[in-house]
Formats: C-alpha cells, structure tokens, sequence
C-alpha cells in the first residue's frame, strides 16, 4: 500500500501500542468540572418535538426531531424506534465523526433496538448556532476556556439525547448502550463517565486521547488545528486537559469495546490505544489495520470495526467480561 508522509507518521507497531502509555497528568477539579456540568446539562427534562418523518425501515419508524441544546440553541437528532414500542429490547445512543451527519445509521440498528443519533452543536447543515461547522474551526470554538468549549457542549448534549430516547421508549432504561467513532469516539468517552444509565460503549478510533501525544506530530484531522493554534495562543493548553478522552477514560466503570488502529493519518494511534489502556473496568480491545483512509481497505476496516462493535453491544452480560 502506497502511503503518503503523512500516514507514514502515524503508522506504529503493535507491540509499542500495546505497552501503557505514561498516563497524562490531570486538572485537580477534573471531577468536579465534569460533575458540575452534568448537573447543569445533563439532570432533568429536555425539551424536544418532532420535525419530520422519515421512510421507515422494515422493523422502525425513523423520525428527525429538533431539542433544545446543552448549547442554548436548537439541536438535532434522529430517532429509530421499532414499530411496536413493546418490542425495544435495548437503546442506543449513536455519535458522529466530524463529518456530522444527515440521518440515522440504520445499519447500526437491530429489530429490537431504539436509537438515537444527535447532531453535535453546530455540525448540522440548516440548523443556525454559535458554532462553525467545519471540523478546524468548530474544534477551536470557544477553547479559550473550558465552560465555552464546543466539546463541552458536544458532550453534554450525549446526555440530552438519552434523556429523549428514554422518554420516547422508556422500556429501554437499565439496557442503554453508547457507540461513537473519532470524534464522537472521544465526546462518548468524555460523556460516559458522568452518565450511569448507560451500560456499554464501543469507542472506534477515539479522538482527544492524551493531548500531549496529540499534539506531538502533525495529522490530517481537527488535531492539526489545534496544534497550530497552540503555536499562538499556548495559554490555552490547560483547558484541552479537561477534555481528554484519555483522561476521562480512568473513570468508566462500565465495559468498553474500543477499536483501535495501527496506521492512522487524523487520529495518532497511540492517543486511541492511550484510551484503551486508561480503562480500569471491563474492556475489550479490537485492533483494526487502518482508521481514516479513503479506498476498499479503509472500508473494509470501517466495516469490520462497525461489525465488532455491534457483536460486543449484542453480547449477552455473562459474556461481556
């Protein structure tokens, strides 16, 4: 396979990826940041109602539906309910990569399960709000301070999106799952250690792990905004430490399937694997060959990961662990 410079960077051998990383240091009030934004955006109603309907599947209603933000300001989400309510077995809370998204992932969904895909704040077309959409300049909104910065928001409205689910298909309360790649790899893992209704996650090639790993070389993704943007302003490197997804990782309790690559041009492998390693619960690890390449072997790769991570989430509990 023919590799640019660029991905001959992030390319690693498996044996390095698999030795724990120096774990990063953390703010003193990681907890109590995380806490308190969680009692501010993630405890009580959320405000929503429905927009659209879209062509159902064989097995759902697919419905868009709009809710007020942790953000202050619309939002939008996707919600696959299975046609008869009292056949919702599990629910599922689906993140995006920083490519947003237009409509659910049906194939994410099985017959049993309700899902719910939310569109981060300011990364769906036709919906106005504070934060640019495209990936450079949405992960620099508001990074000059960690109550102002779009992960924050991102993560936050993870919890909103549950509320909603288990509003509109409350049989699924105690079996709510999380699946999240990239970039809504890493928000997942920044959400889920606040949040105890959910039961499982899978974290496909999680951004935002280890930020000095992040920042240490060059890459194709929002990261190399990020990196430059510290050349200027190195007053705001604090405020990345408390969205670390690495950092956050320390404390999930819940099982966690990660799919980590060795060759990653936008995400360093060794900040995915630094997520592995920082899970202290049950965990399972899935070692894809690429992440983020266009061509058959990045979807092969794609595809498999998206296979693994339903396998895990369909696992029955006795052989989770």
């Amino acid at each position: 396979m023919t590799q640019t410079p660029r991905e001959e960077m992030t390319e690693y051998s498996l044996s390095a990826l698999l030795t724990p990383p120096e774990s990063p240091a953390e703010p003193e009030d990681f907890d109590a940041f995380w806490r308190g934004t969680f009692q501010e955006f993630g405890a009580g109603a959320v405000a929503w109602e429905l927009t659209r309907e879209h062509p159902e599947t064989a097995t759902h209603r697919v419905m868009e539906i709009r809710f007020r933000s942790s953000a202050d300001e619309h939002a939008t989400a996707f919600v696959m309910r299975p046609h008869a309510v009292t056949d919702a077995r599990r629910g599922l809370v689906v993140g995006h990569g920083y490519g947003g998204r237009t409509g659910p992932d049906v194939e994410r969904v099985p017959a049993h399960t309700a899902a719910i895909f939310p569109v981060a704040p300011g990364t769906h077309v036709g919906t106005a709000s504070r934060f640019p959409a495209p990936p450079d300049e949405h992960v620099l909104a508001g990074i000059a301070h960690r109550d102002t910065y779009s992960h924050r928001f991102s993560a936050a409205d993870i919890w909103r999106a549950a509320t909603i689910l288990l509003e509109i298909v409350p049989a699924v309360a105690g079996s709510l799952d999380f699946s999240g790649g990239s970039f809504g790899g890493g928000i997942g893992a920044l959400a889920l250690a606040w949040d105890t209704r959910f039961r499982r996650a899978v974290l496909d090639v999680p951004s935002f792990g280890n930020h000095d790993v992040r920042l240490s070389r060059r890459c194709t993704g929002s990261g190399e905004a990020v990196r430059r943007h510290l050349r200027d302003h190195p007053e705001v490197r604090p405020v990345l430490d408390y969205f670390d997804a690495a950092i956050a990782a320390r404390r999930l309790r819940i099982p966690v399937h990660v799919s980590a690559a060795v060759l990653d041009p936008a995400v360093d492998p060794r900040g995915q694997f630094a997520v592995y390693h920082a899970l202290p619960g049950p965990k399972r690890l899935g070692v894809r060959a690429c992440g983020h390449l266009d061509g058959p072997l990045g979807e092969l790769s794609d595809r498999l990961a998206l296979q693994d991570g339903m396998d895990f989430l369909a696992l029955p509990d006795e052989r989770v662990i």
